[in-house]
């Protein structure tokens, strides 16, 4: 009858306090993992990356889209903190010369098809150039310490740090080409915060910490995006960049020089008609070197 008795009153305050495995402690462990995996989307079903290298060409300026990589279960940061560091992002790349557009790409058209695949279906349905892809994984370890034998007491639960956790994070941006399957451009962040809680608030302080170290590990990856992308600016005006600049002025020219631009038949007629109204040597000259600008050509001034 005692045992019984024993039984009914442990069982009641296992469950007035929130301990949900009095068999463990104090050495319960738990494991916590929300992920938006870059790798994971881009190879799904265990697929390998190419055997070779294929070099990117950008035609400046560029259009680029900017998406954070859904979480299975829609699980992770809210929409609100993905939506502002989306805008941090944004606000970075519109300063570049050239960058011509940001689009913000709603995460659903990703998580409809993984893979470049799905990624070259929205290049082509935004007409963009590259894809800027923030990804997300985070890690929350819980332990009990000798503290936690005492929520076997209601005054426990409240006043005893019987948890000790620590929360690992990581936020990383990646700037792909879909065509060539390259990585143009990375940078990350990270953060690593511990701390001990009571049976009662532990939950609440585990929440906490998730969003802290995922602010802190978002400031931390614009500040080394600022860095990559001065790094690829400075690469890419030397010429030492694993990519082909192309401007689209010169490409829609034959790919080649300058491009002095297309003589319509009305600058033509315009020109012409100049010429044969002025009938003075001066004026004549002038009309000439209006033609010769719109060909690109040089007169002599004498």
């Amino acid at each position: 009858m005692r045992k019984v008795v024993i039984t009914v009153v442990v069982s009641a305050l296992a469950a007035l306090t929130g301990c949900a495995d009095l068999l463990c402690a104090p050495n319960c462990h738990a494991k916590h993992q929300e992920s938006s995996s870059l790798v994971a989307f881009l190879y799904p079903g265990a697929s390998l990356p190419p055997v070779t290298n294929s070099i990117p060409q950008l035609h400046l300026p560029l259009r680029v889209g900017l998406s954070f990589l859904p979480t299975p279960g829609g699980r992770g940061p809210t929409a609100a903190q993905r939506q502002q560091l989306l805008e941090r992002v944004r606000d970075h790349f519109k300063d570049l010369h050239f960058v011509s557009q940001i689009v913000v790409i709603p995460d659903y058209y990703l998580a409809a098809q993984h893979g470049f695949e799905g990624l070259a279906a929205v290049q082509r349905l935004y007409s963009l150039d590259l894809i800027a892809l923030v990804s997300y994984d985070q890690v929350t370890n819980t332990d009990s310490n000798k503290w936690s034998l005492g929520y076997l007491t209601i005054v426990g639960a409240y006043v005893l740090k019987g948890n000790r956790y620590d929360v690992s994070t990581l936020v990383d941006l990646a700037v792909v080409d879909p065509v060539t399957r390259s990585l143009v451009l990375r940078a990350g962040g990270v953060d690593t915060r511990d701390g001990t809680a009571t049976a009662v608030g532990a939950a609440r302080a585990e929440r906490a910490a998730s969003a802290s170290g995922y602010d802190a590990a978002a400031n931390q990856m614009i500040t080394h995006f600022d860095a990559a992308l001065a790094d690829f600016e400075a690469q890419v005006k030397a010429g030492r960049a694993n990519v082909r600049v192309v401007n689209r002025r010169d490409a829609g020219n034959g790919g080649g020089g300058s491009g002095g631009g297309a003589l319509d038949w009305l600058t033509v007629s315009t020109l012409l008609a100049i010429l044969m109204l002025r009938g003075t040597s001066p004026g004549r000259r002038v009309a000439w070197r209006a033609l010769d600008r719109r060909l690109g050509r040089r007169r002599p001034t004498t």
